[in-house]
């Protein structure tokens, strides 16, 4: 597959774009089944995108929402990805989407992602549209270098489901969609800000070495072309 470049001015004129494509995305698979599946990631960069998201005039009430990575942490935590969407996209019309959280109050990450796996299947995979950024270590996901189970969450044969992560450089554990959870999204982004992320693009564009940017696996395997979405 071609992977393309949608270059914008600044990150308001992107977020603006991203958010007008998806919703048309979500909007005709409502339109084809019934429902529509978003998966988005956390970190500073999408709320512009989500806050503009948030106000698109779609059937909300139709559009199963989740996260493409969470850290084990409750969903009151700063840290908390969920937090991040219920602050920002899960706002205006967009309240009415039905989340899916990967948190689990359980004792392990594990055992939350055998939970959270079971839940999936009401996102009616392959998801519809699915939001993934970048990390400067060439992390996607959570999907890290030196993860504990990065080669299996990397291994297309893996069925498509939730994993447990553990990284040195990580953090928390995290719960992250495996690869072929992602992979063949309807439409598949890569939402990147800054001059320093794509010279980390660029970087995992010039190699194939996945164990050390896993970025690659998503740009070099994915079965749908990954759109990526940048501003300086």
């Amino acid at each position: 597959m071609t992977n393309s470049m949608h270059s914008f001015e600044n990150g308001d004129a992107l977020a603006d774009a991203l958010a007008a494509t998806v919703a048309e995305k979500l909007a005709s698979a409502i339109a084809d089944k019934g429902t529509a599946s978003l998966a988005v990631s956390g970190g500073s960069t999408p709320k512009a995108f989500f806050r503009a998201l948030s106000t698109a005039p779609i059937e909300w009430t139709n559009v199963h929402v989740t996260l493409v990575d969470e850290r084990f942490v409750p969903e009151d935590n700063p840290r908390s990805n969920h937090l991040l969407v219920n602050e920002n996209l899960l706002v205006s019309p967009a309240a009415k989407a039905r989340f899916i959280p990967l948190y689990q109050p359980v004792e392990t990450a594990e055992e939350a992602a055998e939970i959270v796996t079971n839940k999936a299947s009401a996102a009616s995979l392959p998801f519809d549209v699915v939001i993934l950024g970048m990390g400067t270590d060439g992390h996607t996901a959570s999907f890290f270098p030196g993860g504990d189970t990065l080669a299996k969450a990397l291994d297309k044969n893996t069925p498509a489901g939730v994993m447990a992560m553990n990284a040195e450089t990580a953090g928390e554990a995290r719960l992250t969609f495996t690869f072929s959870s992602l992979e063949n999204a309807s439409l598949l982004v890569l939402h990147i800000e800054g001059e320093k992320k794509m010279d980390v693009l660029n970087k995992a564009l010039a190699g194939d070495d996945e164990a050390e940017m896993p970025i690659r696996a998503v740009l070099n395997r994915a079965s749908s072309p990954v759109e990526i979405y940048w501003a300086p």
